[in-house]
């Protein structure tokens, strides 16, 4: 599909699924090499779209940290990191989170018409608040983004943002971390909730590449006919 960018989504999960835990805060799952490997994904992207869940609940700054890669980026007329997206029903984002606060790169915000007043008025000075509708639509948004020229989209979570993606199959490619050890916790985020996925026992998705990386285990699915071209 033309109309919409490249998506890669990405995520790191404990084994029993999880993205973090219900009780000891932000959980590491992952380790330096692997976070080096994401960190040249992030380097070779346009932008990076999370859900507003994990700027609340993470408080990502989602730059590209080397800087080599950001020197790279600049050499080709790029800024130092993508732009960073976000979508959110209801606005409610702390203009002093480090989405915002940190780099000096566009910021995205594709908002629901309902809290489009009140989050153009907080987010003011620090972000672009779009009008997304009611509801949004991620395959809308995803066009928006290629209209605004991003080629090459990175999706970093978190789960209802990820189940949205792959239900709608608005991916083309998903890099699944899995860390050795459980989480064990029901009320801990996971990496996907319900839904209708376009794979099952009758389609299985198609297993690209497996990669240990120190001590975790990097899966690559080819989620469309257009894996390996972003």
């Amino acid at each position: 599909m033309a109309d919409r960018p490249y998506t890669l989504l990405s995520c790191c999960m404990s084994l029993d699924g999880y993205l973090g835990s219900a009780s000891r805060g932000r959980l590491q799952l992952s380790n330096l090499a692997d976070f080096d490997r994401v960190d040249g994904e992030r380097a070779d992207s346009d932008a990076i779209l999370v859900g507003a869940g994990t700027i609340r609940c993470d408080d990502p700054r989602l730059l590209v940290r080397s800087q080599q890669r950001q020197a790279e980026r600049v050499a080709r007329g790029w800024s130092p990191s993508p732009v960073k997206v976000t979508v959110t029903r209801h606005g409610c984002l702390d203009p002093a989170a480090e989405f915002f606060a940190s780099g000096d790169g566009e910021k995205l915000v594709f908002c629901a018409r309902p809290a489009l007043a009140t989050t153009r008025e907080r987010l003011a000075g620090v972000a672009t608040v779009i009008d997304a509708g009611e509801p949004v639509e991620l395959r809308w948004v995803a066009e928006q983004l290629h209209a605004r020229g991003v080629r090459r989209l990175m999706v970093e979570g978190g789960g209802t943002v990820h189940t949205q993606m792959l239900t709608q199959g608005l991916g083309d490619e998903l890099q699944l971390v899995v860390a050795p050890f459980f989480v064990g916790e029901s009320a801990a985020p996971r990496f996907v909730g319900d839904g209708a996925f376009p794979w099952s026992v009758a389609r299985r998705a198609t297993l690209a590449e497996v990669r240990q990386i120190d001590d975790v285990a990097l899966l690559r699915y080819a989620l469309s006919p257009r894996y390996g071209e972003g």
